[in-house]
């Protein structure tokens, strides 16, 4: 066999074509590599016969989740590895929600949660407090996330419900974070747990408006397990909002956003947004309709890409 053939023969368990579809990247690379039976130092032997360097240290780290594939050669191990692997182009390249494009971004592991956008380092140090790592070990494979906007067009509160999927054993919670307007009370916020969790260590920090909480499950996931829970948080301690934006740092699951204006609160306009990242322009504006009877705007993204998505509205 030569390096690099395509079989139409290999089979794909049903955890290698769920891991393609909705990832994240470490799972779906060792599911990957486990379809093919191939141990670490193979793959690297047939990355180096193309000429691509990269250590079984750092092949074991991809696959475990503790690192992520940023340098350009690592990108073009990532490519080789689909050939290798006898997977579809650009199926692992789109987990880490790289493009020919985006090839050249450093762009380090983060969470999906709107506080990264202007608060990274305060984020870090909240999560070092209740003691979770980057990696929760946990992967979103869908989020309904309803968005309230009050009478005094402040945001008053959201609610989601997750759908997720643990990648590896032990996990037992979920960490939530909320991002107040400017000018809001974090210490005020409170947090709802309402199906199949309940409310842990809550923290934050009053200059930048973030808050970060546990959601407790009350059992232990092992990998591949799925979990459904339903949580949200009550705000309206901040003054007149006119977006709501949601970060994502991989590509993952659906993701659907809905924002409900309150009675004789409408906007004259509402537009749907996306950014590749917080370094470049938006793009991808859309008009959105406005429901009269229901007040509200949503938008639907069945797979989600990498950077930001969310809604904005004008009052006058």
């Amino acid at each position: 066999m030569r390096l690099g053939e395509r079989h139409t023969d290999v089979k794909r368990t049903p955890a290698l074509e769920a891991a393609l579809r909705t990832g994240p990247f470490h799972v779906a690379l060792r599911a990957a590599i486990a379809a093919r039976k191939l141990p670490l130092h193979r793959v690297q032997h047939h990355l180096s016969r193309q000429g691509i360097k990269v250590g079984v240290t750092s092949l074991s780290y991809w696959q475990q989740g503790a690192r992520r594939p940023q340098r350009d050669e690592s990108m073009r191990a990532v490519r080789a590895l689909e050939e290798i692997l006898q997977l579809p182009d650009e199926s692992l390249i789109r987990l880490l929600g790289r493009s020919e494009k985006a090839v050249a971004e450093r762009r380090p592991p983060t969470r999906s949660a709107r506080p990264l956008i202007s608060a990274p380092g305060v984020l870090h140090r909240l999560l070092t407090e209740l003691g979770s790592p980057l990696d929760a070990g946990l992967h979103t494979v869908g989020h309904f996330e309803r968005v309230r906007i009050g009478a005094r067009r402040e945001l008053l509160a959201r609610d989601s419900q997750h759908i997720v999927r643990a990648h590896r054993d032990g996990v037992d919670r979920f960490v939530a974070i909320h991002h107040g307007d400017p000018g809001c009370s974090p210490r005020d916020v409170a947090v709802q747990a309402t199906d199949n969790c309940r409310t842990g260590r809550v923290c934050w920090d009053t200059r930048t408006g973030v808050l970060v909480a546990e959601l407790l499950f009350d059992t232990r996931l092992r990998a591949g397990d799925t979990h459904v829970f339903r949580y949200g948080f009550e705000d309206g301690t901040a003054g007149a909002s006119n977006e709501y934006v949601r970060r994502f740092s991989c590509a993952g699951g659906q993701y659907a956003l809905q924002v409900r204006f309150a009675d004789d609160t409408l906007p004259v306009r509402c537009h749907q947004f996306a950014q590749p990242s917080t370094a470049t322009p938006r793009v991808g504006r859309q008009e959105l309709a406005l429901s009269g009877r229901h007040r509200s705007v949503h938008v639907v993204e069945q797979q989600v890409r990498a950077g930001l998505l969310g809604i904005g509205w004008d009052w006058d």
